[in-house]
């Protein structure tokens, strides 16, 4: 027998049910990585003497960096593994910053589910909240997926 993988289904997401993510470190090679990876190069980001003399006093982390380190640790969960048939929309409201040497986290929970007109599938859609280590909101956001429906029920 082989891999079986560990995905949810449309029907195990229940409305208010939370799943909690693993935990990481961003870095300062994160963000030059980022930068690389998108070209944004902005110095908020990328220069310590730029932004020692803005509001945050240091380099902060992208924010969409945020919300990739996000998607990564929704997908470790293994909640999605196999299951998800597309993300559909994410709704992002930045409430923080992230600093280099910040842990983050996410929180989703189930917000909503509808069947659609296809009975392999049904659309979930999540709240996703990063926060850090001191348990501060950085990033509200909404996820919206398309999820396999088990078969057999």
């Amino acid at each position: 027998m082989g891999y079986k993988m560990r995905g949810l289904h449309f029907q195990d997401f229940e409305p208010e049910r939370a799943f909690h993510s693993a935990s990481r470190t961003i870095t300062e090679a994160d963000v030059v990585a980022f930068a690389g990876l998108s070209g944004d190069f902005n110095p908020l980001h990328t220069d310590e003497t730029f932004a020692a003399q803005t509001p945050m006093k240091t380099r902060i982390a992208h924010g969409m960096l945020s919300m990739a380190v996000a998607t990564g640790l929704a997908n470790q969960m293994g909640i999605f593994e196999g299951t998800t048939i597309a993300l559909m929309q994410q709704t992002i409201r930045y409430t923080g910053m992230v600093r280099f040497g910040d842990t983050i986290r996410i929180v989703m929970t189930v917000k909503d589910r509808k069947e659609s007109r296809n009975p392999s599938r049904g659309v979930v859609t999540f709240d996703v909240q990063v926060v850090n280590q001191d348990d501060k909101s950085v990033v509200d956001s909404e996820w919206i997926l398309m999820m396999a429906r088990r078969i057999d029920e």
